[in-house]
């Protein structure tokens, strides 16, 4: 078998009482077969064109030959550095596909001035912007962030005499805004099937033109996922996806938390994109699972909160249970692209578990309505409720300043978190300069006794940012934001990205509070290097 599933404990039991009920309903053959009305009467519509993942590694198959002579042609030229622009699904996939290869791709899918300066740049190892190709992938082709650093490229190919003809691929829908202006402008275009959802995209235009034009070998790629596509057909208690959607949203009380750890397996940063595609698939509607991506030694792994499910994903899952200990536990193991069919079969059976359309993302707008809203208005920026060692903190909610500390309105925030709750930490920042900020996740969680996510900003907005709002209303919210003198133009548009990524997260923090109560705090580091220590003591 190309992917392999092993349960202990208690969710041997849950998977055991779900299973019956999806094989009798004919569920996962029902998918295999485009049947858009599995998702109840009120999905139906949107799921009709939304099921084009199913098919995905034939109507793909074609895509490679085109993609192997692009990026023969593009070598052949000294072309060898490929920077993806790119949001959620979009980026997501690619960063996983091509670590788990161990081929370079540099990701930008940031607004954060210093990153796509970075991206511009380059480094010596890699090659610079002479050696660059840039690969704008946009499903509706209006994504603000990666018209933005289109708008970047050009602009600086144009400054070294280079026609951005030349060295810009983009991979859109057809008949997008992105395609017109792309075609029009001379640019080779990827056209992808527009009835694939961008978090199930992984195997389609998406994932793979960035991938394949960086050398990854996508046709291996495709092949290990075609190996998958029979056992997830079959309607069968041995079939991986349903045992793996009954293990993640069946019984009774539900664990609505999915804990994700990568264990020993050679594939890197898989419980990334799993979080983008069930927390973006399953939050609304007031119900969801939110996935957390634990390391090791995360706290939530000794303290075992009664509402979090560990999944472990290991090398090989039948025989890690035999020297390791990991009771209540899912451990899975397999191929990339096994795991990439597994995952998108096992989320949109749950969606059907849980009564909710997985293939919509109803609340992602309104944090880009009020993004925009705030860069045309360009109000002053909000007072802060103190300031202190360099830190200003703003509230959405006095009280929670009242301690007149970081501590204590850290603190104060946790207090909030009802018993089913979870930490939402969002960093908008420069993660180049900054990598040492996602350790603030462990401290989180372990401070605040809850499950807590992290998420670099604004690239969760177009993932786990439907969750925060359409999901259960149990979740407290801290973002990191930073004051810096790096700021980069924005060719043809009246702000800079320094102005977009302060807007990004404004919009949202005003949604999350106005819009649903919840509580939110935000710490300003106005000078990041030095202050990081000063919030990491403070979440101890």
């Amino acid at each position: 078998m190309s992917f392999d599933i092993h349960l202990t404990g208690h969710v041997k039991a849950v998977v055991h009482e779900t299973l019956p009920g999806l094989i009798a309903d004919l569920v996962a053959s029902g998918i295999t077969a485009g049947d858009s009305s599995l998702w109840g009467e009120a999905a139906e519509a949107e799921a009709a064109q939304r099921l084009g993942w199913v098919q995905a590694v034939s109507v793909s198959r074609p895509l490679v030959p085109e993609i192997e002579a692009l990026r023969a042609d593009l070598v052949a030229r000294g072309l060898t550095r490929i920077v993806l622009a790119g949001m959620g699904g979009s980026s997501l996939a690619p960063e996983v596909i091509a670590q788990t290869s161990g081929i370079p791709l540099v990701i930008l899918d940031s607004t954060a001035p210093g990153q796509v300066l970075a991206a511009l740049d380059g480094d010596p190892e890699a090659g610079g912007l002479e050696q660059t190709v840039l690969v704008v992938s946009s499903k509706s082709g209006s994504t603000v962030e990666t018209d933005s650093a289109k708008r970047a490229f050009e602009a600086a190919f144009r400054d070294l005499g280079i026609d951005p003809a030349e060295r810009i691929v983009v991979v859109t829908d057809p008949g997008s805004p992105l395609d017109a202006s792309a075609r029009a402008d001379g640019y080779r275009v990827f056209n992808a099937d527009p009835t694939v959802g961008g978090r199930y995209s992984a195997l389609t235009a998406f994932g793979l033109v960035p991938t394949g034009l960086a050398g990854v070998d996508i046709s291996e790629l495709l092949d290990e996922a075609d190996a998958t596509l029979l056992e997830v057909a079959i309607d069968s208690p041995e079939n991986p996806a349903l045992v793996l959607a009954a293990a993640i949203a069946g019984g009774a009380p539900r664990r609505d938390k999915l804990g994700l750890v990568t264990d020993g397996t050679h594939i890197i940063g898989l419980p990334d994109w799993i979080e983008q595609l069930v927390a973006e698939s399953t939050g609304k509607d007031g119900t969801g699972i939110l996935p957390v991506v634990l390391l090791p030694v995360s706290p939530e792994l000794e303290t075992k909160p009664a509402d979090l499910q560990i999944v472990r994903l290991v090398d090989e899952a039948a025989r890690f249970h035999l020297f390791e200990h990991h009771e209540g536990e899912v451990l899975i193991s397999g191929s990339l692209g096994a795991q990439l069919v597994v995952w998108e079969y096992a989320t949109a059976i749950a969606g059907r578990m849980l009564g909710i359309d997985p293939f919509d993302q109803p609340d992602v707008e309104s944090a880009k309505v009020a993004t925009r809203g705030l860069l045309e208005a360009r109000p002053e920026p909000t007072a802060p409720a103190f300031v202190l060692d360099g830190v200003e903190v703003r509230v959405s909610d006095p009280a929670l300043a009242a301690d007149g500390t970081v501590a204590g309105v850290l603190d104060a925030l946790w207090s909030r978190l009802p018993a089913d709750g979870y930490v939402s930490v969002q960093a908008y920042v420069d993660r180049l300069r900054l990598p040492q900020l996602q350790g603030l996740r462990e401290l989180v969680a372990a401070d605040s006794g809850r499950p807590a996510t992290f998420g670099w900003g604004p690239r969760f907005l177009h993932s786990t940012g439907q969750f925060h709002k359409g999901g259960p209303a149990v979740g407290v919210f801290l973002q990191i934001l930073e004051r810096t003198d790096i700021d980069l133009e924005i060719p043809g548009r009246p702000f800079t990205f320094g102005q977009l990524i302060d807007a990004q997260a404004a919009g949202d923090a005003a949604v999350l509070a106005d819009g649903h109560g919840r509580p939110v705090v935000t710490l300003t580091l106005t000078d990041p290097q030095a202050e990081v220590l000063t919030l990491f003591e403070a979440a101890q």
